[in-house]
Order: structure tokens, then sequence, then C-alpha cells
């Protein structure tokens, strides 16, 4: 029977790591001081094969209202014989420690994390954070697989983002036996972006709802990591396959309001729409109808808002074109 140990120690880099193999660890990285010029730290997990292999990273909580990725970590790290395991899992299981806290999804600054990787040694308070992120944490990763979910007033498919034309991503992204994938280049910014700069293989899994624990979403991206851990010869199981193809999409994007109001969205997750059906309506406060949205051209719905009142230029739906 694995045990954890029972104090964490506080670490600056995944560089100070030294523990036995065939052990699970916990970990305090340290990152940042807050405004009391006490230490704000990132909870870790380390688990450390018997025998040398690649170093998988599983993150979550980039944005700090982002759940679902936590217990994925969680769980895995719960399910592993790391007496049977080659190579290393590091499992971050909070990204984002102050937007966590206060449960929002952007950073103190009011900037998203996601958009200021990699980040910079002398910035502002969002630069500064995912600089030393990529510095003390990421840059010692293999691959990296990348948890998020959907943002508040909003619900995802279970999908992935990754590059497709790239074989070892391509890989990732099927591992994960998802609903549906997104080919999506890495672009600047995210987290993903700042790893492939490090040729880090990586992709972004979108694990459900934000604010939330889902049981069946969860078990998903649990298997969708052990499958990656067996395609990398790092455990002996059996790789799990999907119970349907996923649906591919060459690309992605968001439909936006013209106007404010009450919004009716008419379609449900994982729909496939043709050019000129209806997708939304929009009413005014006092129920009169001010505006229809039409599907601009074929594709199939990732993601879609939740929240009836939206202002002019609020997100309608995700809509992937096959």
């Amino acid at each position: 029977m694995t045990t954890f140990n029972t104090e964490a120690p506080t670490i600056l880099s995944l560089a100070e790591v030294e523990q036995p193999a065939g052990t699970i660890r916990r970990y305090w990285l340290r990152i940042i001081s807050d405004g009391l010029g006490e230490p704000v730290r990132i909870p870790i997990l380390v688990a450390k094969g018997t025998q040398e292999g690649p170093t998988l990273g599983v993150t979550a909580a980039v944005h700090g209202d982002e759940l679902n990725g936590i217990r994925v970590i969680q769980r895995l790290f719960s399910d592993l014989d790391v007496k049977e395991l080659k190579g290393t899992i590091i499992g971050v299981l909070v990204v984002n420690i102050p937007a966590f806290l206060r449960q929002t999804r952007v950073y103190t600054d009011g900037f998203d994390l996601n958009h200021v990787m990699p980040g910079k040694e002398e910035g502002r308070a969002s630069e500064v954070y995912a600089f030393r992120l990529i510095d003390r944490i990421i840059q010692h990763f293999d691959y990296l697989l990348d948890l998020h979910t959907a943002s508040r007033g909003r619900i995802n498919s279970y999908y992935v983002r990754a590059d497709m034309s790239h074989e070892d991503t391509r890989q990732l992204a099927i591992l994960q036996n998802p609903q549906l994938i997104v080919h999506n280049p890495p672009s600047d910014g995210t987290l993903r972006g700042a790893a492939d700069t490090l040729d880090i293989p990586a992709v972004t899994l979108e694990v459900g709802n934000p604010g939330v624990y889902q049981k069946k979403l969860i078990r998903s991206g649990t298997e969708g990591v052990h499958n990656v851990l067996s395609h990398l010869g790092m455990t002996s199981d059996e790789i799990i396959a999907p119970a349907a193809p996923p649906i591919i999409c060459k690309r992605s994007y968001w439909i936006y309001t013209h106007t404010g109001g009450l919004l009716t969205v008419e379609v449900d997750l994982l729909k496939e729409v043709k050019k000129g059906d209806l997708i939304a309506s929009q009413r005014d406060v006092f129920g009169t109808l001010k505006e229809q949205y039409l599907a601009p051209e074929d594709g199939v719905v990732i993601g879609k808002s939740t929240m009836p009142v939206n202002r002019s230029g609020g997100r309608v739906l995700h809509l992937g074109i096959l």
C-alpha cells in the first residue's frame, strides 16, 4: 500500500525534488509572496517510479473556478501503483492559487493567466506569476495535459484542443477519448503554447463545467490520463478504447450577440447545425423578441451560454467547423 508523507515540505522549484524511487510525495511550491510578505504556495503531487521513463505533467485550475481537473489529479494519484511506474508523474493541483482562493476565473490584477504565458520576469503581477510557473514547474515536464472547464455562465462538451498536425499531440488528444477534438495550433499566451515553445507536447482538455464536481466527466478525464501513461510506456495498463470516435473540427469560434437582453440558446451540446438554422433568440425585459441568431455555416455545438442575461457582445455558442 502506498502512503503519503505526513508533512509536505516547501520548495522553490521542481529541481529541488529528491525523493526515493517507488514513492508518492506531496510538496508546497512557493511561487510568490502576498501583501503581508507571506508565501503563496502551489500544491503538487509527485509520483516517482521504480524505473526510468518520461515525466508527465498534469495541471489543473489555471482558472480559479475550474474544479473537475483537481479531482482528476487526486483520483489519478490514488489509483497509481507507483511500484510499477516507469518515469515520473507531476500533478499540479491548483495552478492559479490567488484566483482559486477567491473562486474567480482571473488573476488578482484582472488578467486571464492563460493569456499571459510565458509571462515576464519583471512585469505586472500576473506576468510574474506566469513566468515563475513556467520556470519553476512546467519546464521540467516532457509532456503536459492541461485540464480546464467552461467559464461561469457556460457549459462545454468533453473536448480537447490540440495541434492535430503534430503526431505527439495528436496521439495525446485521441487518447483522452473525447466527444470532440478541435484542431488548434498553440496560441500565444496559453499554457499549452508556452509548453510548445519549450518543445513539450501539450493538449488542453476541457472537463465539463465550472465550480462543480461532475463524477462522470472526472472519471472520463482520469481514464484519459491513464491511457496516456500506457501509451508512453509508463504503466502496463491496457488503453481503453472510446465508445465512439470523436468528432474532429478543423477550427472553431464563438458567436456573439449584437444587442443586449435575455438570451435563450435553442440548440444542445454536440448538436450538428446547418447554415441558417435557428440557434438562439433574444428578448427584452418585457418579453418582446428583439433578435434571432442563425448558424452562419454548418457546424457542431462545442459549448454554449447558459446565462440568460446577456449584454451586447455576449457569447452565444462555440461553433466547431467539421
